[in-house]
């Protein structure tokens, strides 16, 4: 999910000065190496610099969470751990309290994001690792989104193409391992909806529709997007919420979230029969949950 409207953990204020034990400068400042108790209850053990927290530190909150790792003028800055109350955890690269740089993010259901963070969010080139399915995003992420050319790889295939709020759009290709490709296009449609829901609701939803042009054989790839060709008509710029796909062999497949499995030709099979049958039959390649939605866990900041 997106990093936004995650609690922050705030600590104590360089006023808040608490119960200190350890050096001081000439001044009476505190200046070296130090333990404080904290009005609040928080506890913090490492170095001081004219009574400000600086360099290596230990800061504990009463809640369970802890951070260790360098400081700045009593703010978080350089190399980091922080765990958090869930258990999650946060290392790498701080500045001005943020997590800024490059980091590793450990989320309590076991999935990994590493890569690039910004202002506290995932931004720039990252790698989210799902741990259910083993499958992974490998791509550019914006402000905590997966956005950008990416590739979203699954044990047996993956997808190379263009991601805009979380979902692929425009061209794009499947690779499969046994030995082909299916290069064809996602375009935005609307969500079908019942009756009641047409009456209550005045938003329409909009989804990614694969929709296959072609099979070839395997060829590189790059990461690089064109810029001749024009977004998909249609597109919107609402989040799709919770979607839910269903392929049907003789129409457009219907993207759902990241964790869905392809139904995967067997290795042993001829490219050349998996190619004709495809063509024959408007091969769908997900005949069960292809998942393009699957935010990211909560982070708890």
């Amino acid at each position: 999910m997106s990093d936004l409207g995650s609690e922050e953990l705030e600590e104590e204020g360089e006023n808040d000065l608490g119960e200190y034990e350890g050096e001081r400068n000439e001044v009476g400042e505190r200046h070296g190496h130090g333990k404080a108790r904290l009005p609040n209850g928080d506890t913090y053990e490492g170095n001081y610099e004219f009574g400000k927290r600086h360099g290596q530190g230990t800061y504990k909150f009463k809640n369970g969470a802890r951070y260790i790792g360098d400081y700045v003028k009593n703010k978080k800055h350089g190399q980091g751990t922080f765990i958090y109350p869930d258990g999650s955890r946060y290392e790498g690269e701080w500045a001005d309290d943020q997590r800024h740089g490059q980091g590793v993010y450990y989320y309590v259901n076991n999935d990994t994001y590493t890569g690039e963070w910004f202002n506290h969010q995932r931004h720039g080139q990252g790698t989210y690792l799902y741990a259910e399915t083993g499958s992974k995003y490998v791509g550019t992420w914006v402000h905590g989104q997966q956005e950008g050319a990416a590739e979203l790889i699954h044990l047996n295939h993956r997808y190379q193409g263009k991601f805009i709020n979380k979902n692929p759009v425009g061209p794009g290709k499947y690779v499969f391992d046994v030995g082909c490709e299916q290069h064809g296009e996602y375009r935005l449609t609307d969500m079908e909806r019942g009756e009641e829901e047409e009456e209550e609701e005045t938003l329409v939803n909009v989804i990614p529709k694969w929709k296959a042009l072609k099979i070839t054989e395997l060829a590189l790839w790059t990461p690089t997007l064109s810029e001749e060709q024009p977004a998909p008509e249609g597109q919107g710029q609402e989040e799709p919420q919770g979607l839910t796909g269903a392929g049907d062999p003789s129409e457009d497949i219907q993207a759902e979230g990241f964790e869905g499995e392809l139904e995967p030709r067997g290795a042993d099979e001829d490219i050349d029969t998996f190619r004709q049958e495809s063509q024959e039959n408007s091969y769908d390649i997900d005949q069960g949950n292809l998942n393009f939605d699957e935010e990211p866990s909560d982070l708890q900041d």
